[in-house]
């Protein structure tokens, strides 16, 4: 008797990464991402590539290596030696979110650079985190003597001077200022595993609705429903994209799940309309 097993697409292997918060594994949930875009992609094979870096880069550091050591023979490899960094002439690639794109050219944007980071760190033992600071992602180390905060487009530590300074824009624009100004420490938290996937897939998303890619964008959006079930939002943009791509029925699905709900969205009474019409146009 032969037996026959399936396999999964790429978005039922994402769904099931990113099912639970229980060990989350955030690097071949980043990994996944790329999929799409390279259905051929070996994520197994990716992981293993990283492991050589790792490998590398133990074998420049004793056993009893000080953290301060181990981060700073780990910024000299990958800032210097290998050159990883910020792709400035062509921050808006989607190739600057996929971690085999990124180790191929060493070029990407601030998130995906801090998550291949992290996994090299994590692996030589730092306790490093994600930041989800507005508008630009950051990296945290925390040290025995202190916290490190770190921009991942090139390496350098960030004073809280200089983070403060990058702040003020933002709290400007939110009206976080005078009596409203908030601390910088909770700018600085770390962020979870599913926040750092939903902040990548969301780069990819506006990347892709700018260029009105639609089929491109129902991917991401796929993806981020499974990782966001109840990102009610998620099913609106799904639905408006399928109804681009001239798919009423999946509009309609999408729509109707959105509208039934999202009871405080400001555009729920468009939306009513939009779906109304859709039916109409069905029939």
């Amino acid at each position: 008797m032969q037996i026959h097993f399936a396999v999964p697409t790429p978005l039922e292997y994402f769904s099931a990464l990113v099912g639970s918060d229980e060990a989350f594994p955030l690097f071949e949930s980043a990994v996944a991402l790329a999929q799409d875009d390279y259905p051929e992609l070996d994520v197994q094979q990716v992981l293993g590539d990283v492991d050589q870096l790792l490998a590398r880069l133990k074998r420049r550091l004793s056993p009893d290596a000080a953290p301060l050591q181990r981060l700073r023979v780990l910024n000299q490899f990958f800032f210097h030696e290998l050159g990883f960094g910020g792709n400035v002439n062509n921050y808006y690639d989607p190739d600057n979110s996929y971690l085999n794109a990124l180790l191929r050219t060493r070029r990407g944007i601030p998130i995906s650079l801090a998550v291949l980071w992290m996994e090299l760190a994590q692996g030589l033992g730092l306790n490093a985190c994600g930041v989800n600071f507005p508008g630009h992602f950051m990296l945290k180390v925390s040290l025995p003597k202190g916290q490190v905060v770190i921009d991942p487009m090139n390496g350098q530590s960030l004073s809280r001077e200089v983070l403060a300074e990058r702040l003020e824009p933002y709290k400007r624009r939110s009206g976080l200022v005078d009596d409203f100004d908030v601390p910088i420490g909770l700018y600085l938290q770390a962020s979870p595993p599913r926040d750092i996937i939903s902040r990548m897939l969301r780069n990819l998303k506006e990347i892709h609705r700018a260029q009105q890619d639609w089929a491109r964008l129902v991917a991401v959006q796929d993806r981020l429903i499974a990782l966001l079930p109840k990102a009610w939002g998620e099913y609106r943009d799904r639905g408006l994209a399928h109804a681009e791509q001239g798919d009423p029925e999946r509009a309609l699905a999408d729509l109707e799940t959105y509208l039934a709900h999202a009871h405080e969205g400001l555009d729920l009474d468009e939306l009513a309309e939009r779906v109304a019409l859709l039916r109409r146009e069905r029939r």
